[in-house]
């Protein structure tokens, strides 16, 4: 097979999965719909996505339902997408925003927004994925001093090492905070670390989609950046490539992904983990395919996740982070298992 008979295949075989996953998303979507206190069939369903439903199937579906079915998708999106900029700047398969300290230094101005304004009002569904941003950006940026030297750049190891340590603080300093909170507070703050996403309005859609419409498109298109960064400091220099520059910018677009959605959905792990692992076990290395796949698979694991945790120990449910990690965690062990090595 000569090489673009392999690259034509390839290609097809890229297709296949996006279609593949888009099915799969399409699946989820209408059975995310269908699943809770009221069963809708497929067909109930199309009757009243056309039109011919009465007021209270438009009022569960397109009022309750579908805002936290897109969101949760939107979510898994944003958190995959996250990961797989973050191990690809720095090299390193371990980097994930929970692991670096973003994810806690987003709950903890979470907790302090709470604490001084609360979450009632109908600004806060769009000014705390704001805030959580500006302490995800902040403690990203403790991470990325405390890894980076002048002479040799950012170290993976330094920066895992340090990504422990602002997270273990962070979260000290969270938990010093949480016992000033009263009981409604606490409450949400608690469902917060859980991972529980209960946002059932479209304002929390409207208020995510910014975030993603600026970061998605610049990921894509910059994805051959990434390629390059993978090669190493040395070799992405000699090709021209302003690697520190370039990594800064990748930083900002993945702690803007991950500071946003955590503050939507909560505290939800092992996405931006095992997602991008997943998807260069799927289409290779190429940065570009692996974040379109990335956003695909993580639409639907989140949203799968989201969806078993609303019907299981049913009515009070099981938090999305909780079945994330029952559903992720597996795989990673697994990997590591097979191969002694995540690469």
């Amino acid at each position: 097979m000569d090489m673009h008979m392999f690259k034509q295949k390839t290609g097809y075989n890229f297709v296949a999965l996006q279609v593949f996953l888009l099915l799969a998303l399409l699946a989820v979507l209408i059975i995310n719909i269908s699943i809770g206190y009221s069963w809708y069939s497929p067909r109930r369903i199309l009757s009243v996505m056309t039109g011919r439903g009465s007021m209270e199937e438009v009022l569960v579906i397109f009022s309750f339902r579908l805002p936290r079915i897109v969101l949760s998708m939107l979510i898994g999106s944003a958190l995959s997408v996250s990961g797989c900029i973050l191990q690809g700047i720095t090299r390193n398969p371990l980097a994930d925003a929970s692991l670096l300290g973003i994810s806690s230094g987003g709950g903890l101005m979470l907790v302090l927004y709470t604490l001084f304004f609360g979450t009632s009002s109908f600004l806060s569904s769009f000014t705390v994925p704001f805030v959580s941003f500006v302490g995800a950006f902040m403690a990203a940026t403790l991470v990325y001093g405390f890894s980076f030297r002048i002479h040799s750049g950012i170290s993976p190891m330094r920066l895992i090492l340090s990504g422990i340590g602002v997270q273990a603080g962070l979260s000290a300093l969270m938990l010093v905070l949480v016992v000033l909170l009263d009981e409604s507070q606490y409450e949400f703050v608690a469902s917060w670390q859980a991972g529980t996403l209960s946002a059932t309005d479209w304002k929390y859609v409207y208020a995510l989609l910014p975030y993603l419409a600026i970061c998605f498109p610049y990921a894509i298109l910059k994805s051959r950046s990434l390629d390059v960064l993978a090669l190493g400091t040395e070799m992405a220099t000699s090709l021209g490539v302003r690697v520190e520059y370039e990594r800064r910018l990748f930083l900002v677009v993945a702690v803007a992904l991950a500071g946003s959605s955590v503050a939507l959905g909560g505290n939800i792990g092992f996405v931006g983990l095992v997602v991008p692992h997943l998807s260069r076990f799927l289409v290779g290395s190429d940065h570009r395919k692996r974040l379109w796949t990335c956003m695909l698979l993580g639409s639907v694991l989140v949203s799968l996740s989201d969806g078993l945790g609303r019907v299981l120990l049913s009515p009070q449910g099981v938090p999305t982070g909780v079945i994330t990690a029952i559903l992720a965690a597996p795989y990673f062990i697994f990997l590591v298992i097979k191969q002694g090595r995540i690469v």
